[in-house]
């Protein structure tokens, strides 16, 4: 497979890596989101950091990624800089490439920009999911490959195009230029699958005629009958009628016979009409076009005008993606009870799209927001807010969706140095933990524990208490586990500001019954003997042991 190469490439392939964990802070929540659990989200700060934080939790549970990356059309005098000159992107090249980065052309450090971003997003991709990149001509090619490098060129599924514009620039120079009104969906597929929905086409279906079997439509049974369509064999007679030469039957006669005799064939306009009932059609399916016409895709500048009718004229965007693209792609992608991730959020179009399609059919779809300007609470979130309530007055107001969202800030570290940040909460650590370990495999749901009576005493063959099984209980009863997977018991003993020794006494606490154990503890003062008869592997807890 080709490979792109471009300058500082060898710095940014592994940086996904090297991006420290952060925490989500939750600020404040709008609308119905009580719960944290699976909410809306919209999350604020750098994109890269925001989304190795949300890995714990949904890696491989992204059903559909829409991101509108900067084109990188060297444009700054808008809001959301559209090329790799912005100061945040800027300060991140000089802390990731270096001082050579300064040299490197704008294709080059967007690339850099890029290239970890979407390692990250093909993480959190379902295997049978599927992600929409926005582009146009200038980054194109690049991506294509970049791309086919971290998705897979055998997961590329299509190129969609829509007309971006309605009018062309009659400015300037630019009149008298070609001007490219197309713009570009790229379309990639998880490791699996993708299962595209199919999507009615809305348009009702007129059924005027009716007999003893129902009501029905009439479509005309012939088709022509030339060139490489031509079957002299398909002109047969039928109740007195032959086609005229320029045409023949659709069927061979047997088939076309049958029918007639099961009253689905009628004359009743003067020539062979086919019946189609309306108890026995589907509705009409509209297709997923690649080419996207514009009455579906909508414009940019349609997109603006429902942004100016939600904000007013401030918010200081050139562009708006239309609402109507992302609700096209969205009901193709996304089922009325998935995820949709979009880690360069703009506006906020695509949980408009998610509310409004959320309305409409009942579904409970969820979307992720990571927006790193500073306008990610006065736009993004104010629009979310606005469409979840309800915006415009008079003949133009629109009623409210309903739902709710939380807001989140990027926190603290979760790792200083080598040591755990043990600023957290103790939660955050455990998930982290957690997620190293399995990857979020495996379930704390129904495992096997001792009452709490029986804690802390033997068994009557003398064992330790770890691993005695017993009733099932709850999970309160065994506070250091973390979970199950693969048949091992995963232990975090851990108490803030004091170590915990892994000695017998720790052992009668750990109740769970497992094949094997993991078990985290500042010290070990079993030998190589005990650990070996419970098949317990210790793993040390990253403290700073002065403070121990």
């Amino acid at each position: 497979m080709p490979m792109l190469k471009w300058a500082g490439k060898e710095k940014v392939v592994n940086h996904h890596n090297d991006v420290p964990f952060r925490v989500l802070e939750r600020k404040w929540a709008f609308g119905d989101a009580a719960s944290t659990n699976g909410e809306n989200m919209v999350v604020h700060g750098d994109n890269l950091a925001a989304l190795k934080a949300l890995l714990p939790q949904y890696e491989g549970k992204v059903k559909c990624i829409y991101i509108d990356p900067p084109y990188n059309t060297g444009n700054e005098g808008w809001v959301y800089s559209d090329n790799v000159n912005d100061p945040q992107i800027k300060k991140w090249l000089g802390e990731v490439v270096g001082k050579e980065g300064e040299d490197f052309s704008r294709h080059d450090k967007w690339l850099c920009m890029m290239y970890p971003r979407l390692r990250l997003l093909q993480k959190l991709l379902s295997n049978d999911g599927v992600i929409f990149i926005s582009i146009d001509d200038n980054e194109f090619a690049n991506l294509r490959l970049v791309c086919d490098e971290i998705f897979g060129s055998q997961n590329f599924v299509a190129t969609l195009t829509w007309k971006s514009r309605a009018k062309p620039s009659n400015t300037g120079k630019a009149k008298y230029k070609p001007q490219n009104d197309a713009e570009f969906v790229l379309c990639y597929k998880g490791k699996g699958e993708a299962n595209f929905l199919c999507v009615t086409s809305g348009k009702p279906r007129s059924y005027p005629h009716e007999d003893k079997d129902g009501r029905y439509r009439l479509q005309t049974i012939l088709k022509s009958n030339r060139g490489e369509n031509k079957r002299e064999t398909m002109t047969f007679s039928l109740a007195g009628y032959t086609p005229p030469p320029t045409k023949r039957w659709q069927a061979g006669e047997e088939k076309i016979k049958e029918l007639y005799a099961k009253n689905r064939i009628t004359f009743e306009t003067g020539e062979p009409m086919l019946k189609y009932y309306e108890h026995e059609e589907k509705e009409e399916v509209a297709p997923f076009w690649c080419h996207i016409p514009r009455e579906v895709s909508g414009t940019a500048e349609g997109g603006k005008m429902v942004l100016n009718q939600l904000l007013g004229n401030m918010h200081g965007f050139d562009t708006v993606k239309p609402l109507e693209l992302i609700e096209y792609l969205l009901k193709h992608a996304l089922p009325n009870d998935a995820l949709v991730l979009d880690s360069f959020a703009g506006s906020g179009t695509t949980a408009h799209a998610v509310l409004k399609m959320n309305k409409e059919d009942g579904g409970n779809r969820k979307f992720i927001l990571i927006e790193m300007m500073d306008y990610a609470d006065t736009v993004t979130a104010e629009r979310v807010k606005r469409v979840i309530s309800g915006y415009g007055e008079g003949d133009k107001a629109v009623e409210g969706t309903g739902g709710g969202f939380g807001y989140y800030e990027l926190g603290e570290p979760l790792m200083i140095g080598e040591n755990l940040n043990e600023n957290l909460p103790l939660e955050k650590i455990r998930e982290y933990v957690w997620y190293m370990e399995t990857r979020g495999a495996g379930s704390v749901a129904n495992v096997e524990v001792l009452p709490i009576a029986n804690a802390h005493s033997q068994s009557e063959n003398g064992n330790i208490g770890i691993g005695n099984t017993g009733n099932i209980g709850n999970i309160k009863n065994d506070p250091y586990l973390l979970g199950i997977a693969d048949g091992a018991a995963y232990y975090f003993c851990y108490e803030k500001g004091s170590a915990v020794k892994l000695n017998r006494a720790l052992l009668r606490k750990l109740k769970t019954k497992a094949e094997r154990y993991v078990v985290y503890a500042d010290i070990c003062l079993l030998d190589d003997t005990e650990l070996e008869k419970y098949n317990i592997t210790f793993k040390k807890i990253p403290r700073d042991i002065a403070r121990l």
